[in-house]
């Protein structure tokens, strides 16, 4: 589990207390492209072979599935793992261009790229004629909060799973990004071998434009979560055929884009 107890003085009303508090541990991951630095993001350690899938295939740097892809790891200091991935020229996509000069913090992934570039993203539009009932909706996030052991642990970790048409969960990571818990997801299914049986991906937070994209590059049609959307997500999702729900929580939905995939 990727948290750790800290000792704290608990103030509740008149009277105060020493406790012990597990907080999610929050670590730098370097990653470098055949040696070359690509990003830093703030991310919390464990499944990092996924973190690092997801977040190259969903940046259109490697979008070959078949490819095994070959990561060294090193610790620069205590809180700092470098990555570094070898790939062939060849294979690089033109997401290697956006190389993000500035620190990516965990909570909003797009704010240390240069520019924000949407052609190279959204190329078709999301087409897949899959469907989701409510019913099950409401189940699968049952089932996602019960999981999520950092969470319950700590209360500092967001959630990320994939589920099939059927309900059926294909994978679940926390991470104290929400953007990172997404990566997890996509690159955990490309590894799996199982990215086009997933339905739905849902998340713990709110949803805001780099989920969106993410989820679309991913060609997974339904997104939802227990918090709000951002406006530009939602535009984001009418455009580009991805159903986009909010406020999934308490047996309750709200569908802001194509609400044709939810039956029930």
């Amino acid at each position: 589990m990727a948290v750790l107890e800290y000792e704290g003085q608990k103030y509740q009303k008149r009277k105060s207390a020493r406790v012990e508090d597990v907080l999610t541990i929050e670590e730098v991951l370097q990653i470098t492209i055949n040696n070359f630095p690509f990003t830093v993001t703030m991310r919390s350690p464990g499944n990092d072979n996924a973190l690092i899938r997801g977040l190259l295939f969903s940046e259109d740097v490697l979008r070959d599935q078949t490819i095994d892809l070959p990561i060294q790891y090193r610790k620069k200091n205590a809180i700092t793992t470098i990555a570094n991935v070898s790939l062939d020229k060849k294979l690089l996509g033109a997401g290697i261009k956006s190389t993000r000069s500035l620190l990516s913090v965990s909570s909003c992934g797009i704010c240390g790229r240069q520019e924000l570039d949407t052609t190279s993203t959204f190329k078709n539009c999301l087409t897949k004629n899959a469907k989701l009932s409510i019913d099950r909706l409401y189940q699968s996030f049952e089932t996602m909060s019960r999981l999520q052991n950092d969470f319950l642990r700590s209360g500092g970790s967001h959630a990320a799973a994939a589920i099939s048409e059927t309900g059926e969960l294909l994978s679940l990571m926390e991470d104290i990004g929400r953007h990172n818990a997404v990566d997890k997801v996509i690159g955990d299914l490309i590894n799996k071998k199982k990215l086009d049986k997933a339905t739905g991906i849902l998340v713990s937070g709110r949803i805001s434009y780099e989920i969106v994209s993410k989820v679309f590059c991913a060609q997974i049609p339904i997104l939802a979560a227990v918090s709000a959307p951002s406006s530009l997500a939602v535009e984001y999702a009418k455009q580009f055929g991805l159903t986009l729900l909010g406020f999934c929580r308490e047996e309750r939905a709200t569908c802001y884009a194509n609400d044709w995939r939810i039956v029930g």
